[in-house]
């Protein structure tokens, strides 16, 4: 691993300061451009649908900027690079339904938390109409959910957070179990909390074993179109409505999926790639 072109950089609290300092500095830019944009041409960029996709691309990647040059570069004298391999297809046969269990387990929990009442329900109506902006204009929602989204959070929460804890000496059940609570807490709302956190256990897991984000980006990547495909055509995030049946019967479907898969892809499937 000494001779690996990939760096062995650590994560510590100041890499989580440079992270959001980066973060906000890209939002920041947008912000001024955006102003600039009003003065100079009399156009409020603000308003344009793509104007949210233009600031989460800013943000991510000022953030992962800043990482690189304030904290890997100067402490490992490489730059931040990531194993992107594809593997067997036997691979994908087992972590695709994996996640499908996982998709159907985190929808039951979730719908358990209520959606109405005095804090819950003003909420819930903000959340919901916070998402029927985001998804109003479907090419721009594919784009920002399907493909920005998962290539930039996969190369934080697990390429930067979860590696870096685990070259630190942090057991990898603690640093999946971390990095998935932050993902989850980044989401800001209680429904979304759950999945974020199973999401990001099971995509840490794939990672873990695998050593490639390209497995984590396109599971990461599916779990956004399912949600996507829902709210488009059922204008509410369920499988159980879209295929109206009972939420007990997806947390049935989803327990056996998972544990299944589960078991195939970490007790009988023994291949662990190393990362050279």
């Amino acid at each position: 691993m000494e001779n690996s072109k990939y760096p062995k950089f650590t994560f510590t609290w100041i890499g989580g300061v440079v992270l959001l300092g980066g973060l906000m500095a890209g939002t920041m830019f947008i912000s001024l451009f955006s102003t600039f944009c009003k003065i100079v041409f009399g156009q409020n960029i603000q308003l344009k649908d793509w104007f949210l996709m233009l600031s989460n691309a800013a943000g991510f990647l000022t953030a992962i900027a800043f990482f690189d040059f304030l904290v890997v570069r100067p402490t490992t004298k490489k730059k931040l690079n990531f194993n992107f391999s594809p593997t067997n297809f036997y691979t994908y046969l087992l972590i695709f339904p994996l996640m499908i269990g996982m998709m159907f387990i985190a929808e039951f929990i979730a719908a358990q938390i209520p959606t109405t009442g005095s804090f819950f329900g003003k909420y819930y109506d903000f959340f919901t109409d916070l998402m029927n902006q985001l998804t109003s204009e479907p090419i721009t929602m594919i784009i920002t959910a399907v493909i920005m989204a998962p290539i930039f959070e996969e190369i934080i929460f697990r390429g930067i957070i979860q590696k870096g804890l685990m070259n630190k000496g942090v057991k990898p059940w603690k640093a999946i179990l971390f990095s998935s609570i932050i993902f989850g807490l980044v989401h800001a709302n209680p429904w979304q909390f759950v999945g974020a956190v199973l999401l990001g256990c099971v995509l840490g897991l794939v990672y873990y074993k695998t050593k490639s984000l390209l497995l984590p980006m396109l599971l990461h990547g599916f779990n956004n179109l399912c949600s996507s495909l829902l709210i488009t055509y059922t204008k509410n995030e369920s499988f159980a409505e879209a295929f109206k049946v009972s939420e007990w019967v997806i947390l049935a479907i989803g327990i056996v999926l998972f544990s299944l898969f589960y078991y195939l892809f970490m007790k009988k499937y023994k291949v662990h790639y190393a990362e050279m």
